[in-house]
């Protein structure tokens, strides 16, 4: 990957939804599998995802598994 790449959010619509005023990419997911599939289809010009704790939880060890994108969880 060149450049810049694009942040999103991850998780439940109330938790992420402010940071579309931000510009932030924002996917919410209401539940696990809501999370998987959101993770699973992320564009490739993701490059951060900010997860909530539950969206987080959800992944496993999935979202530490890759390199790419890098992965933050929200304080709780």
């Amino acid at each position: 990957m060149t450049g810049v790449g694009r942040v999103a959010a991850l998780g439940r619509q109330v938790s992420v939804q402010g940071f579309a005023l931000a510009g932030v990419l924002v996917l919410p997911a209401e539940d696990d599998a809501d999370v998987r599939a959101a993770w699973d289809g992320l564009p490739d010009d993701v490059a951060v995802v900010v997860l909530t704790v539950a969206a987080a939880e959800a992944l496993g060890t999935e979202r530490t598994s890759v390199l790419h994108p890098l992965a933050v969880v929200l304080p709780s």
